[in-house]
């Protein structure tokens, strides 16, 4: 093992205290340690020997890991410990050592669950009335939404050139499987078990009762062509990012993406994604 990643939350003491016990723990064995820098600059991180990255927050914080993978190389995994408010996609490290839970990733000994991701690519104009394209890769979702002005949003939704519907309302959210669980979900969406390779097309708040989710392949292409009948004023994010900073979104192309993302469970034998849909979202305990 090379060099190890630590993505902490620097506001949260807690978090903060995860990460220097890991960091003196891999020290000790000999192990580098880079630190994420702070939030915006992610595409200055230096990932080069990079072997694992450790995310210490909520699921959050596991996106902006995922998000600094993105530009590796090489696929790099990812074990998110928990410090946050919802960590589902996170490792349950309640009553355990972190350090242990690191070493085992060290060891090669945790579970390995493959993710995938989606690629947006996003048309929009500037304060000049210039087009601009802009492209992210997202391992939950892509949103079209509403802006501050809270007016509803336009648009036409086609898969594979041919079209869907035409809808007025908040926006759309196009997930992966793992994004079921987050905005989609939030928006009347299904769970979705992670081994599903395709999208999930949520809109949101539709000014119709005939609007309904729909799941596609996973070669499918989503597009949506915002009209310009209503406010000029909407948003595209990505994983929570703003694609559409400074323009007025006009069109976006949704694909997945060529590259999952991996993810480390320490889960034990027998216990899967359904017990954390349990868990997390219906209240279970065992």
């Amino acid at each position: 093992m090379g060099r190890v990643l630590l993505v902490p939350v620097r506001i949260y003491e807690d978090s903060m205290q995860g990460a220097r016990i890991i960091a003196d723990y891999l020290d000790e064995r000999g192990v580098d340690v880079v630190w994420a820098p702070g939030i915006g600059s992610d595409d200055d991180c230096d990932l080069d020997g990079v072997d694992l990255v450790v995310s210490l927050g909520g699921d959050g914080t596991l996106l902006r890991a995922a998000h600094i993978v993105g530009s590796a190389d090489a696929e790099i995994p990812i074990l998110g410990l928990s410090y946050g408010h919802l960590g589902f996609l996170t490792c349950d490290t309640e009553g355990q050592d972190i350090t242990t839970v690191v070493g085992q990733a060290l060891a090669g000994e945790l579970r390995e669950s493959r993710r995938a991701t989606i690629a947006a690519t996003m048309l929009g104009l500037d304060d000049q009335g210039r087009e601009v394209v802009r492209e992210s890769t997202a391992l939950n979702e892509v949103a079209l939404s509403r802006g501050g002005s809270g007016k509803i949003v336009e648009f036409e939704v086609r898969v594979n050139g041919r079209r869907v519907t035409e809808l007025r309302s908040d926006g759309l959210v196009i997930s992966t499987a793992t994004g079921s669980t987050g905005y989609a979900l939030s928006a009347g969406g299904p769970i979705v078990d992670p081994d599903f390779r395709g999208m999930v097309c949520v809109p949101i708040a539709p000014h119709t009762i005939r609007a309904r989710a729909f799941l596609t392949a996973a070669s499918d292409v989503v597009e949506v062509k915002i009209t310009d009948g209503r406010s000029l004023d909407r948003c595209v994010f990505s994983d929570g990012n703003d694609m559409g900073k400074g323009l007025v979104p006009l069109a976006l192309r949704v694909r997945r993406a060529q590259r999952d993302v991996i993810l480390l469970s320490n889960a034990p034998d027998g216990v899967g994604f359904y017990d954390a849909v349990s868990r997390v979202f219906y209240g279970q305990v065992r």
